[in-house]
């Protein structure tokens, strides 16, 4: 690329349902603790915005916000984050160097007796809620990003993109980034066993590669 030439913006980095918000991540954070653009917020505790430095070169992108997470109003905090916490430290990674959001920000469920069971984002709440990754990601311009999950995949890459197909091989985003997909965890602890271990050393494997890929493209920065 050229000096002085912007970076292309991919598509997903582009909502047609409102402007990208501006600004640093804690004014992001703010202006989107008061989003209204679909009806999910209605009966979440909390909006999950992303959480990490604002230097991150590695952006991990999951689905939705959980029960625990919705609760505590940060990312990966529940049974999944535990799980991504433990394939992180295998693969040699440090979850305080890199950035960790969720393609939806609200936490969707549908109640049964005292539990609040997860229930999936449709696709216009998905739409909706783009602005907010698309702000994240334009203000970090992150050089590696992991969508985990085949809703951050589908996000990222498109309606056509297949996680069982197209797991772990590195697309390229704009002339300077890149972007692989994984399993999400939660997908990983919903898979009966023995496929539940396969899939786990897969997540383990690709996240792996992002951290060699970190090692050899930015000195390291985003592992130990």
């Amino acid at each position: 690329m050229a000096a002085g030439t912007p970076p292309r913006t991919p598509p997903f980095a582009k909502p047609v349902t409102a402007p990208v918000p501006q600004g640093g991540l804690r004014a992001l954070r703010a202006q989107a603790a008061d989003c209204r653009a679909c009806p999910l917020w209605r009966h979440a505790t909390a909006t999950v915005f992303g959480e990490g430095p604002a230097r991150a070169q590695a952006m991990l992108i999951g689905e939705q916000p959980g029960d625990e997470e919705d609760l505590a109003a940060r990312p990966f905090v529940g049974p999944a984050g535990r799980l991504l916490d433990r394939a992180l430290a295998e693969a040699g990674l440090d979850r305080r160097r890199l950035y960790l959001t969720n393609t939806v920000k609200h936490f969707k469920f549908r109640q049964r007796g005292k539990r609040r069971l997860h229930n999936r984002a449709n696709a216009q709440e998905q739409e909706a809620c783009r602005v907010w990754l698309a702000a994240e990601w334009l203000r970090l311009r992150p050089r590696l990003t992991v969508a985990l999950g085949a809703m951050a995949a589908q996000t990222l890459f498109g309606a056509g993109f297949r996680l069982s197909r197209e797991r772990g091989r590195w697309i390229e985003l704009d002339t300077r980034s890149r972007a692989l997909a994984t399993w999400h965890p939660s997908a990983v602890l919903r898979t009966p066993p023995p496929e539940r271990d396969r899939r786990y050393r897969e997540l383990v494997q690709d996240l792996s590669l992002l951290a060699e890929t970190l090692q050899a493209t930015t000195g390291g920065a985003g592992g130990r």
